[in-house]
């Protein structure tokens, strides 16, 4: 009794954990290594301490990231269109909550990444940490 009971534990160990290895993988957009400290006191970056109100940042991923403010925490995506080769309009420009690729006019939502519609890649996602009330660091 005590083998079965050892092994239905054992089962639903396995059973219950998920492979999220692949979850953020996009054969479009190189993964590239960065760390950037934003400070909310400069006003470029101000607008990162109020809700739906997303930034750009030029100098980090394949083309920028775009940072948004959820109001629970923060989101960072790769500006570059998720299902699109690197290309001349592959950058995405913000509209609203929404990230939109100049290439194929899709839209994504910048609360979750996922696209308005149908779409193989969501949006590539990086890790933000908040350092402080006014400094945030966005890593891969």
């Amino acid at each position: 009794m005590k083998k079965y009971f050892l092994i239905i534990i054992i089962s639903l160990f396995f059973l219950g954990c998920s492979n999220n290895e692949n979850s953020n993988k996009n054969p479009y957009i190189p993964n590239y290594s960065f760390s950037v400290d934003l400070n909310l006191n400069f006003p470029l970056y101000s607008n990162l301490k109020y809700v739906s109100n997303p930034i750009y940042y030029a100098d980090a991923g394949a083309r920028g990231i775009i940072v948004i403010y959820t109001g629970s925490g923060y989101n960072a995506f790769d500006a570059a269109c998720p299902n699109q080769e690197l290309s001349s309009c592959s950058t995405m420009t913000i509209n609203g909550i929404n990230a939109v690729c100049s290439c194929d006019k899709k839209e994504y939502n910048l609360f979750t990444g996922q696209a308005t519609t149908a779409a193989t890649y969501p949006m590539k996602q990086y890790r933000v940490q908040v350092i402080n009330e006014t400094l945030i660091r966005i890593y891969n």
